[in-house]
């Protein structure tokens, strides 16, 4: 999956109607809501404010609204092409302004459809991957070798604590590399280092 690398907006003109689709990031359905709602509201003044939004690890919420636009006609071709891009944490509105011309169904599906694909082009696109959270306790007279290991490999610690007993380094690093930091624990603390496995998300590579 992925997510949009930036917000943005872009216009389109046809047939002097314009069309202006703003895009943003969401991390969940209520921000997907709260953006597109105040969107609406800021752009009240316009003939339709259409909708889409894709959300979740997975792209496992997708809706889209038209807003008085013939049924199937603006969310929906908005949607698809979110889709299409494999996107998520996205939410599209496109704002369009009547020129006094009708394009017909299939011009209007057209329409929103560039309208969303030119910003996507604009704004790009970054790949989510699972990222797990991980714990790694050393002796104080292992953790400078522990922690010159990560660095050496590029990896930055989240944190570093540094209790009585012992050296608490939390980090974050894709699910793929989960094994890798194991091992490079073990051979820079000769296999003294504890590795404790949290939560996985996904997040920006």
């Amino acid at each position: 999956m992925r997510t949009i690398r930036r917000p943005g907006t872009h216009t389109v003109e046809i047939r002097r109607s314009r069309f202006v689709c703003t895009l943003a990031r969401a991390d969940d359905e209520t921000a997907a809501v709260a953006f597109l709602t105040a969107h609406r509201r800021a752009h009240r003044d316009a003939t339709h404010n259409c909708t889409a939004y894709v959300v979740g690890d997975r792209g496992e919420t997708a809706k889209s609204n038209d807003d008085g636009e013939p049924a199937g006609t603006a969310g929906t071709p908005m949607l698809e092409v979110l889709l299409r891009r494999d996107l998520t944490r996205t939410a599209a509105v496109v704002t369009r302004y009547f020129g006094g011309a009708k394009l017909g169904a299939a011009g209007l599906a057209r329409a929103y459809a560039r309208a969303v694909t030119e910003t996507l082009d604009l704004v790009g696109a970054v790949e989510l991957r699972p990222l797990t959270a991980l714990t790694l306790t050393a002796g104080h007279a292992d953790a400078a070798r522990l922690l010159t290991g990560l660095h050496a490999r590029g990896t930055a610690p989240d944190a570093v604590r540094y209790d009585p007993d012992a050296v608490r380094i939390t980090l974050t690093v894709p699910d793929d590399d989960v094994e890798d930091v194991r091992a490079r624990a073990a051979a820079a603390t000769a296999g003294r280092a504890a590795l404790e496995r949290g939560a996985t998300r996904y997040g920006e590579v």
